[in-house]
């Protein structure tokens, strides 16, 4: 059955990119896509069943995380991250054909397009008016309706909108990257590839020793966190909770493990799920913390519990 996804558009976004990418690694899915407006867009078109899934960005190696996404994750209805793409990021100044320098005074981009060009607009273009889209396809989309003067976007905007390159890989970083996320309703995670990331949302309370405490709880079970970001509770100021991405699936034994102690401690907010990491190498557990160290300790507790005592039990 062909599914439908949802993603940040309209048609030329890096998103788009990002989505090609996860398709290009399920190639048996049949799949229509549907450019959104934004990303609370896209995920309430999921969230409502209008979309299987939806793809959006949530960090970006220059800017760091993407707070509207992150903030859809943590308050809104639970979805779960059943995929990731990673995209290298190049930024064009486009405008109408025979525009001329003098001719720009409003430049438009999504937010964190415009941070990554912020160096160049300042030498170049200082004058210039910077104007906020939804995205950066949509600031080209403008431009060729004529509404703005130029766009910061993906060079595959361009083309789509019939505008011409002013200026060519403008941005501050030159291998800036972006980190996409498939969500979906919550169901039954991929199946563990050996190299996977679980990510997670905590909330402790707010007194000494309260994230230590769950940290140390990861680092205990040997899982390698690779990400700690707070953000807002939105019910008092001051107050935050964590968004956390470890090294590993929770099929595995101190993964299941490290949940099953949250869940405990009243800490887990939510896990925003278990799939395949598309860059990188998971560390490496140490001997304590294999999934063999996990099923020998297993055994011997229950051997222990029948009164059968082995070598080093």
């Amino acid at each position: 059955m062909t599914q439908r996804w949802a993603y940040l558009g309209p048609e030329g976004t890096f998103t788009e990119q990002a989505v090609q990418s996860i398709l290009a690694r399920n190639p048996d899915v049949p799949v229509d896509l549907a450019p959104s407006a934004g990303v609370s867009a896209a995920l309430d078109q999921l969230r409502s069943g209008e979309v299987d899934a939806a793809c959006v960005p949530l960090e970006n190696s220059v800017e760091g995380a993407v707070p509207l996404t992150q903030d859809e994750l943590t308050h809104g209805e639970p979805l779960v991250i059943t995929a990731e793409a990673f995209v290298p990021v190049t930024f064009d100044l486009l405008v109408r054909p025979g525009t001329d320098a003098g001719a720009v005074r409003t430049v438009g981009s999504h937010p964190h397009g415009h941070a990554q060009v912020r160096d160049w607009l300042a030498e170049h273009l200082p004058s210039a008016e910077i104007v906020m889209t939804p995205s950066t396809a949509a600031a080209a989309a403008a431009v060729a309706a004529g509404e703005i003067d130029a766009a910061v976007a993906a060079p595959v905007a361009g083309s789509r909108h019939g505008l011409t390159v002013f200026a060519h890989d403008i941005g501050i970083v030159r291998d800036a990257t972006t980190r996409f996320v498939l969500l979906r309703r919550p169901g039954p995670p991929p199946a563990p590839t050996g190299n996977d990331r679980t990510s997670l949302i905590v909330s402790v309370d707010n007194q000494p020793g309260a994230l230590l405490s769950v940290l140390s709880e990861i680092a205990n079970r040997g899982i390698n966190m690779t990400r700690l970001e707070s953000r807002p509770t939105r019910s008092k100021l001051g107050e935050y909770v964590f968004l956390i991405d470890t090294d590993g699936h929770i099929a595995e034994p101190a993964m299941a493990d490290l949940v099953a102690a949250l869940i405990r401690r009243s800490v887990m907010m939510r896990w925003l799920g278990s799939y395949p990491r598309m860059v990188g190498t998971n560390v490496p557990a140490p001997d304590f913390a294999t999934d063999d160290a996990y099923d020998a300790a297993a055994l011997a507790v229950s051997d222990l519990r029948t009164g059968l005592l082995r070598d080093g039990g």
